[in-house]
């Protein structure tokens, strides 16, 4: 890496366990930055060490609070006004991406705004991994680097050498990638057709597709409060399921998240560290293992930065 523009990571308070790795992925050492904190909760980040003439990749996911989100916002605008040359969020999961379209009226589109505030901020190209609406990259007037975390879900699945392997849609809006995983395992297709009460409550659910004797993967891009996985699991394993696990790129686990994973029919869910698991002694975490984006982002950035083609990394 001998471009005249110098490369440096640089890292939020919340997403450094990913950046570290990154940075130690790439054979950089992390920029050195800070957060001053004023009583009544504002907040400064500042950037340590000098980024002029620099390309800058930034790491924060925008998980809840709102503080990491705005922190980032922070961040690109003091590297803005550091004369940095580009200024690059690497964006691991990308917040408000549910509220992609207005399917009421009377709300807003936050996938839209955030984009908005990044533009204002200075950022110069985003990259993220498993947006829940490819549509949302359209919202943006600069780079989207958007990938899939398939690359490294594929290994493990393999791994696991499963016979009658069938791969599951938790829901029909879910039905894209797990076909694309169908296609790409060679095995067969199973969609779950849900009603919801409200927000966050599952009402009745129903499976299109063979589930007796199968061994099931539930697919997903994001778990939140794992009740829809955790009712399709048992709902699949009354229907005959031999087994029932779930992997998902963004493990939000909010609420009852970690209790309905704990107490459903699921063997196993594999997450990914684009959000870091919730540090709750209390917590059963026994059916959760967590794989590592860091090498995906790490090698993104590398290519990136070098002009090299990053399309071997646009598959589910």
């Amino acid at each position: 890496m001998d471009h005249y523009h110098k490369i440096k990571v640089f890292s939020c308070a919340n997403s450094r366990y990913l950046a570290e790795k990154i940075a130690s992925a790439l054979k950089l050492n992390l920029g050195v930055s800070s957060v001053t904190y004023f009583s009544d909760g504002e907040f400064q980040p500042a950037l340590e060490e000098s980024v002029r003439g620099s390309t800058v990749f930034i790491v924060q996911s925008t998980f809840p609070p709102i503080d990491n989100l705005f922190e980032l916002l922070l961040t690109i605008d003091a590297a803005r006004r550091a004369s940095a040359y580009k200024v690059i969020a690497v964006m691991p999961y990308f917040g408000w991406a549910r509220q992609d379209r207005k399917d009421r009226p009377r709300v807003s589109i936050g996938a839209k705004l955030v984009a908005n505030l990044l533009q204002a901020a200075g950022c110069d190209r985003v990259m993220t991994a498993d947006l829940h609406a490819d549509q949302i990259q359209g919202f943006f007037d600069f780079p989207v680097d958007h990938v899939y975390a398939s690359s490294v879900f594929f290994p493990y699945i393999h791994s696991l050498q499963l016979e009658n392997l069938s791969v599951a849609a938790p829901d029909m809006g879910g039905a894209k990638r797990a076909n694309a995983y169908a296609r790409l395992l060679e095995c067969p297709m199973v969609i779950c057709h849900k009603s919801r009460e409200k927000a966050n409550v599952v009402g009745s659910m129903t499976a299109i597709g063979e589930v007796e004797g199968r061994n099931i993967i539930l697919l997903d891009d994001m778990i939140d409060t794992a009740g829809t996985i955790a009712k399709a699991a048992d709902m699949m394993m009354q229907k005959g399921a031999r087994s029932v696990s779930a992997m998902a790129t963004h493990a939000i686990l909010s609420g009852p998240a970690y209790d309905n994973i704990a107490r459903s029919a699921l063997h196993e869910v594999v997450v990914t560290d684009t959000i870091p698991l919730r540090n709750c002694p209390q917590q059963d975490t026994s059916k959760i293992k967590v794989l590592s984006v860091a090498e995906l982002f790490a090698d993104l950035i590398y290519k990136v930065y070098n002009y090299q083609s990053i399309s071997t990394k646009f598959i589910f």
